[in-house]
């Protein structure tokens, strides 16, 4: 299973949300690319780059940082927050993403977000699909849509899409453990679908668990700032993977 540590940007710093409620923002370096360098140095080679002001703005705003970090280290790179035209995509693409993520896009403009599956391809685009209640969020989780969970993803499944980040909004930030019910449904009901999970990891005897339920990845943010999982434990899962 892929470790994938995650640094969401605000005012181009490093900050964690509690359930995407920009209120409990919490500034944890100045410098993302610091943190960038030291989950490297540490074996890890993925990042998933969230842009927290693009997500607000629906358009893409801090696209240096992840030109500076794509440029600067070898991390392979997955890029969300405000992707919402082409030319977004062109931009993410350009700095150095190696992958993007599109939540809101999918439900909003399926027809944009289709096209971006077709013209990428599935191993470039990646789905978000964040819910409350098992029901998909949007906008920076800032309204729920109608989208039951499973269907949604299934329907893109059939569109040809392959990873899917699935974040349980109630979980996400609150360092009270993953999702493990909602991930089982969704492997067992999405069938051969790439599952990154998403929010809530709070130890690091949860990550054994979600490789065993057969997740693909697994994001992990607050539990790295906040010295419950460090890098050292993921360094050694990895060597040991």
């Amino acid at each position: 299973m892929r470790i994938i540590p995650a640094i969401d940007i605000i005012d181009g710093k490093c900050v964690r949300l509690s359930k995407g409620d920009y209120n409990t923002k919490i500034i944890y370096n100045e410098n993302p690319l610091e943190v960038a360098k030291e989950f490297e140095a540490h074996g890890i080679e993925y990042l998933h780059l969230v842009d927290l002001d693009g997500a607000k703005s629906s358009k893409i705003v801090n696209y240096k940082i992840l030109e500076q970090i794509a440029s600067q280290t070898k991390l392979k790179i997955d890029f969300g927050g405000g992707l919402k035209a082409d030319s977004d995509l062109k931009i993410a693409f350009e700095s150095g993403a190696n992958q993007i993520t599109g939540g809101s896009i999918a439900v909003k403009n399926r027809a944009i977000f289709e096209k971006w599956i077709a013209e990428y391809g599935a191993d470039k685009i990646i789905l978000g699909a964040d819910a409350n209640n098992e029901k998909v969020a949007v906008s920076g989780w800032l309204e729920d849509s109608n989208e039951d969970l499973v269907p949604f993803i299934q329907e893109y499944q059939s569109k040809g899409i392959q990873y899917v980040i699935c974040t349980d909004i109630a979980k996400d930030g609150m360092l009270e453990g993953p999702s493990f019910d909602l991930y089982a449904k969704i492997l067992k009901e999405a069938n051969g679908i790439k599952l990154i999970a998403s929010g809530g990891i709070s130890t690091f005897d949860e990550l054994p668990k979600l490789a065993e339920l057969g997740c693909e990845g697994t994001i992990i943010g607050k539990a790295i700032y906040e010295g419950r999982i460090s890098l050292k434990q993921l360094e050694n899962y990895i060597i040991q993977g």
